[in-house]
């Protein structure tokens, strides 16, 4: 079955949310939590990506974001979630998958 398209309407509030892979806890230690906050706050200097709220879990992250132009979401939730798992697969010598699937947004 097909995914689904993503939707761009301008500024509109996005509740992200994005899933460790098979529900496990790979972000239950504070460093992690603190890398992937790090990394949260990239995309603001990169892109422009407006964060109002987050809250990271440790199997789970949801987000309250502002789309301010097309693709900033995406390129940011990119960069995000590609170098969180970057660095925790090269910390803990590990390989395969981080997140379970792609992140999920629903326009509030």
């Amino acid at each position: 079955m097909p995914r689904a398209h993503r939707h761009y309407i301008p500024g509109c509030v996005w509740h992200i949310t994005h899933r460790c892979h098979k529900q496990e806890f790979l972000l239950n230690f504070e460093k992690d939590r603190k890398r992937r906050r790090h990394w949260l706050f990239e995309p603001k200097k990169r892109y422009g990506l407006c964060v109002l709220n987050y809250i990271v879990t440790s199997n789970h992250v949801h987000l309250l974001v502002v789309d301010t132009e097309e693709d900033v979401i995406a390129k940011s939730m990119q960069l995000v979630a590609g170098r969180t798992a970057q660095e925790f697969n090269q910390r803990k010598q590990r390989k395969g998958a981080f997140w379970e699937d792609r992140y999920h947004a629903t326009a509030v």
